[in-house]
């Protein structure tokens, strides 16, 4: 029998993995962290905000920098973290980089009463997308909308065959206090999944979908983008899927150190470096994905030892 969630008893996480591998993660320093890469999983550290952010940064413009018109490709991005957005446009319009070729995958959006929020909506992804990064960019340089593919209840379809259309460099993304990319949660415990959780080849299987998000995805986006007021975050949300992620050539994870805990950085390298695959920890699915890499702002990385304020 494996264990009953400690925060919410209706679904899976990481609080029902075995308490050896929980201590063993929670150990780790940062001395420790190029001692977890092995081959198809690195890891870069940065001493400073500007220089990870920067780093974040150059990875769209190499990656809009490779498209061309008869050979399309594109980066997959989050909301989360979104500090590097403001510096992709800045660098493109100073340094006149012609991405008009280029293509643009968002990673994932709210769901409200069966359709996803428009623009509108101050908690919108695309919305922040446009404003932090593509309505930045001149005109002589950007890439038409058409170029932009953003999740949509009624296209999940045609924009998880985009996957197949455009090479995707670089799926970009935080992670989440669940341990996930996109919006990629652990499941409920509910029907089949009620007293084991899905194996990694049966997660492996989800595409771009519409899901319930866990209750600690909840509270995470209060805490990072509302103040912590809960009852304004929806509880659902459109998502790119493992899928579309197995899809994407490289899978790069950001740890600015804000939007998962010092705890959750190290568990999901812990698990990525020694091969161990478990759906109550999305991220260690990227187990078997062929290129991760982690990478983390050094000085936010904490401690999991015990500090009483």
């Amino acid at each position: 029998m494996r264990n009953v969630s400690k925060v919410a008893k209706d679904w899976w996480d990481y609080t029902t993995l075995d308490t050896e591998l929980l201590d063993a993660a929670a150990r780790i320093t940062v001395k420790d962290l190029p001692k977890l890469q092995r081959s198809g999983f690195s890891i870069k550290l940065y001493d400073t905000r500007e220089s990870f952010f920067l780093a974040e940064a150059l990875e769209y413009i190499q990656a809009f920098s490779a498209s061309s018109a008869d050979d399309p490709k594109g980066l997959c991005g989050p909301i989360g973290p979104t500090e590097q957005l403001p510096l992709v446009a800045q660098m493109i319009n100073e340094l006149e980089i012609d991405v008009r070729d280029a293509h643009f995958w968002g990673m994932d959006e709210w769901v409200v009463d069966g359709k996803e929020v428009d623009g509108t909506h101050p908690l919108s992804f695309k919305r922040a997308d446009m404003e932090l990064l593509f309505n930045r960019i001149d005109k002589r340089f950007r890439m038409p909308d058409s170029h932009l593919h953003f999740p949509s209840v009624e296209g999940l379809a045609d924009y998880s065959a985009s996957f197949d259309q455009v090479k995707c460099l670089v799926m970009q993304g935080g992670q989440g206090e669940t341990k996930h990319w996109a919006f990629n949660d652990p499941v409920q415990r509910t029907g089949s999944y009620a007293q084991d959780p899905p194996t990694p080849a049966e997660y492996r299987k989800l595409a771009a979908r519409v899901l319930e998000i866990h209750p600690m995805t909840m509270i995470q986006n209060a805490r990072t983008s509302g103040g912590g007021v809960v009852s304004n975050i929806p509880s659902h949300a459109v998502t790119v899927g493992p899928v579309e992620t197995w899809k994407s050539e490289k899978v790069s994870i950001w740890h600015p150190g804000w939007h998962d805990n010092p705890f959750g950085m190290r568990l999901s390298a812990y698990m990525l470096s020694h091969r161990i695959a478990d759906a109550t920890v999305p991220m260690s699915l990227l187990s078997d994905h062929p290129q991760v890499e982690f990478h983390y702002l050094v000085p936010n990385f904490g401690t999991c030892t015990v500090e009483m304020h």
